[in-house]
């Protein structure tokens, strides 16, 4: 059992930056590929992006390209989201979670992840 606990959410303007962590407990972090996903009001839950067990990997969502760099401390147990030029529409709940595979054609889907932290809110005023 794996357990995730996500940080750092706010209330931000159009065009700021934000940085998200997860922090995670249980399990051998190192092994496991991670991802964050979000969900907005009204909306299904959605990737953003994913990250390999060692960083080889990374693969963003296409709303968040350019915008949105993951990356991990497999030292400290975390794995980061750093969001720059934000938009409303990046406003929701965003949550860290494990993926139950290495490949990265796993990480689109969040049908694939298998341990989700409680989420952090996410907030972008026009």
């Amino acid at each position: 059992q794996v357990h995730l606990v996500e940080s750092g959410g706010g209330l931000v303007h159009a065009g700021d930056d934000l940085r998200l962590s997860c922090l995670a407990s249980g399990g051998t972090f190192s092994n496991y590929a991670l991802g964050w996903l979000r969900q907005a009001p009204g909306k299904e839950r959605e990737f953003v992006g994913g990250i390999s067990s060692r960083s080889e990997t990374t693969l963003y969502a296409d709303s968040v390209k350019g915008r949105f760099t993951i990356s991990r401390d497999n030292a400290k147990n975390t794995v980061f989201l750093q969001m720059s030029s934000l938009k409303p529409e990046d406003t929701a709940i965003y949550f860290c979670a494990v993926n139950r595979f290495q490949l990265p054609a796993k990480y689109s889907d969040p049908k694939n992840y298998a341990f989700w932290g409680q989420g952090t809110q996410v907030t972008v005023s026009s």
